[in-house]
């Protein structure tokens, strides 16, 4: 377990919130030089707890107003089945996560469309037809709150 004092709590808490922050502003911010905040994201970075910095999309703002979450359960289970699952849904464009999953279904899909019926062409012609795919239950994100989660 890696351990982490309270400035790289809070180089962490500040890239979380902006990840285009280069290090002299960083550095600015929490009082630092460019020099050690560059050294402390390189650790973070090396020690694997600063796994990336990810560009946020507005989907609705694309055009993408409709995000389902799907569970599903797979028919056949095996290795081979898996990995061809994953395989094929990983090619599909809509489907934004893929987690395997522990409990009432195999995997759990983030998908995103343009609206319902563009989810249900989505859900017949791409989901349904993946291989190994058995049942499928479908969840419509309403609204979401994203929290910043404990550090």
């Amino acid at each position: 377990m890696l351990t982490l004092d309270d400035t790289d709590r809070a180089i962490l808490r500040a890239l979380r919130q902006d990840a285009t922050l280069s290090a002299g502003a960083l550095g600015r911010q929490l009082g630092l030089s460019q020099p050690a905040t560059w050294r402390r994201i390189k650790a973070l970075t090396e020690s694997g707890a600063l796994a990336g910095r990810r560009l946020i999309l507005d989907h609705a703002a694309l055009g993408f107003g409709v995000t389902v979450f799907l569970g599903i359960t797979l028919a056949t289970k095996g290795r081979v089945s898996l990995e061809d699952f994953e395989r094929a849904v990983s090619a599909i464009p809509e489907v934004q996560t893929v987690q395997h999953v522990l409990g009432h279904y195999d995997y759990r899909l983030r998908v995103v469309a343009r609206d319902l019926p563009d989810f249900e062409r989505v859900l017949r012609r791409r989901i349904m037809t993946l291989p190994g795919v058995g049942n499928v239950d479908a969840n419509v994100l309403l609204s979401e709150d994203r929290r910043p989660g404990p550090l």
